[in-house]
């Protein structure tokens, strides 16, 4: 059986880099730099950065940096981190602070909905039935629901079309410093999401609502009229959201967007945001991403997980392909969705699947989206879009019908748990087919594909109020729900950190769905959930070294079989040989666009590098 080794981009450095931190009057290691960082403090490159600060030295930091003339973009106070933009050296010296935790990059962000090549081919699927999207999920046709729930919106914007008319709540502007503007959308997929979210279907006469209507939209701009960012206007809306959730009623965030991951969970900005953000009792569902085909082939690619997706607490949603039909026996992960393990932990992560492959909402007709991609255009100003972002935003709109059903039923005042809303979608979903593979499918599918008329019926049943440790079905339930005329049985399992929980109930309050445990290591607790302890995921894990894409970080597998890297931080494909030991290895493009080739074996001498 085959083994997997996830190293960091320490262990690349040895072949490519000097070590991460220069030698100094500080010792190394204890400051923490991501692997774009550590490639530019070698290099003595300027660098647009997020500087950790140790607890209550960030005014001091501040004005040593006043001092020195470099103007600090903003003081993220609650990461405890400040967003400047450092000159050629600078990073040298910042990194030697006594009061700098770490460095990380101001990483660009990016819309996860397919790229331009790939709408051609939804053509075919635009013509599906309109109610299709709500059937497959076993909802009414009519849109209704989510009357009362907020839902932060942090994308491209809101542009304030028909179909969204009173559902803007409220409206920032991240590109512009968080200043309360009026909603605008020049890239168009903020509004996709949006619609898919709570659209009314207004301008095609209710042929193309959102899941939940009676949402109530808070649009936080962060990405510009190409759909990108930078990690440092997210972190700043996310931050935002959790100051104002009472409010501004925010319940829900959706972030259909993330960046290649480039460092540990425990040190990445995004990442510990969504923590801080699910800590604060905000359900936080994020795009797995779409890096799951290897470029060229478009065979499968694991390990493509992006951040924040890989945060722990996210409820991380992965694209469904449902081919046209309602029934759910047909349905198929999406051949570009993000597949796990996570990178670093290597947990199990998408978390779930949703429908997210050619779904129709509004959009700003003329946004950058609209213009640049005819095919897709359904009718009017609606767009058929890919992708894990408009699974995402299919989640949302889920979680808050559910959030409402709980509101209404329970009586009680007393929130769902960010935890246990991520349990009754797993606990609910259905297992999705599809070709046999030797990767375990929860590193496809996690838990499996989204149930929306389970999840909703589960949470009306339980009651939050209870006291941990008691009874909380309010009434039975029968694990299984009624779509396209036919019963699926729900799959009963949660994903916990590298394993699967499953059991015949959920009957008691257990403390695991409280809002105040991350998931992490396996749990066992009571007669009705529990865990094979030799179950790990890992430990089963093979036949998938050739068939890793990823661009930060590096993967390799015991037995030295062929790996692909999708790219490096400049965009460059890599390809590694047969093994670390003995190999020929290639890179595309080093950091400084020079080619490189070297050698037959790594460790027998130092690759050049060029200047």
């Amino acid at each position: 059986m085959k083994t997997i080794v996830i190293a960091s981009l320490a262990v690349l450095s040895l072949c490519v880099a000097p070590p991460a931190v220069t030698a100094g009057p500080r010792a190394e290691g204890r400051v923490t730099m991501d692997a774009k960082v550590s490639a530019a403090h070698d290099a003595g490159l300027p660098s647009r950065v997020l500087i950790r600060y140790r607890t209550g030295t960030g005014a001091r930091l501040r004005e040593r940096m006043r001092t020195r003339g470099i103007r600090v973009d903003r003081d993220h106070r609650g990461a405890g981190a400040l967003s400047v933009a450092l000159g050629a050296g600078e990073l040298r010296r910042w990194a030697q602070d006594p009061d700098v935790a770490g460095i990380s990059t101001d990483a660009r962000v990016t819309a996860h909905d397919e790229p331009t090549s790939a709408w051609s081919t939804l053509t075919s699927l635009v013509s599906t039935d309109a109610q299709h999207l709500r059937r497959t999920l076993g909802l009414p046709a009519h849109a209704q629901g989510g009357q009362g729930v907020g839902i932060a919106v942090i994308d491209s914007g809101i542009a304030p079309m028909p179909d969204l008319w009173g559902r803007i709540a409220a409206f920032y502007d991240f590109t512009a410093g968080g200043a309360a503007a009026s909603p605008s959308d020049a890239y168009g997929h903020g509004t996709h999401v949006a619609g898919l979210i709570a659209g009314s279907g207004a301008l095609s006469l209710g042929a193309y609502p959102g899941i939940a209507p009676g949402a109530r939209l808070i649009g936080l701009k962060v990405l510009d009229a190409n759909g990108r960012g930078y990690a440092s206007d997210v972190l700043n809306a996310i931050e935002f959201a959790i100051e104002h959730r009472s409010a501004l009623g925010i319940d829900v965030i959706n972030l259909s967007l993330g960046h290649p991951v480039l460092e540990p969970p425990a040190t990445d900005p995004l990442v510990l945001a969504v923590e801080r953000a699910t800590a604060a009792g905000i359900v936080v569902v994020t795009s797995a991403g779409n890096f799951g085909q290897r470029p060229g082939d478009g065979t499968a690619g694991y390990g493509g997980i992006t951040s924040p997706g890989n945060a722990p607490s996210a409820i991380t949603v992965g694209a469904l392909r449902t081919n046209g039909t309602a029934d759910r026996a047909d349905d198929t992960v999406a051949p570009y969705s993000s597949r796990g393990p996570t990178w670093y932990e290597a947990r199990i992560k998408p978390d779930i699947l949703a429908p997210g492959h050619a779904v129709i909402a509004i959009t700003n007709p003329f946004s950058t989206l609209y213009r640049s991609a005819p095919a897709s255009r359904a009718k009017g100003s609606y767009l058929a879009l890919s992708g894990t972002s408009m699974a995402t935003a299919v989640t949302s709109g889920v979680v808050a019908l559910m959030v409402e059903a709980n509101r209404r039923d329970s009586g009680a005042g007393v929130p769902l748990a960010p935890n246990t809303v991520k349990m009754l979608l797993q606990y609910t979903a259905l297992a999705v087919g599809g070709d046999e593979s030797p990767v375990p499918p929860q590193f496809e599918q996690g838990a499996g594909g989204l149930n929306a008329a389970g999840a909703i019926e589960l949470a009306r049943a339980i009651d939050p109020a209870s006291p941990v440790g008691s009874h909380w079905l309010q009434w039975g339930v029968v694990p299984a729900t009624k779509i396209a005329g036919g019963w699926r049985p729900w799959g009963q399992r949660i994903i916990w950190g590298d394993r699967m929980v499953w059991g015949g109930s959920i009957a008691r309050h257990e403390p695991a769905w409280t809002s105040a445990v991350v998931w992490g290591d396996a749990v066992t607790w009571g007669p009705d959930v529990w865990v094979d302890p030799t179950s790990t995921v890992l430990d089963t894990f093979a036949s998938w070294s050739t068939q890793v894409v990823w661009g930060d970080d590096l993967v390799a597998t015991s037995d030295g079989e062929h790996i692909v890297w999708g790219s490096l931080f400049d965009d460059a494909h890599i390809v590694w040989g047969d093994s670390f030991e003995d190999a020929h290895i290639v890179w595309g493009d080093s950091f400084d666009t020079e080619h490189i080739v070297w050698g037959n074996s790594v460790g027998a001498a130092a690759p050049a590098r060029k200047k």
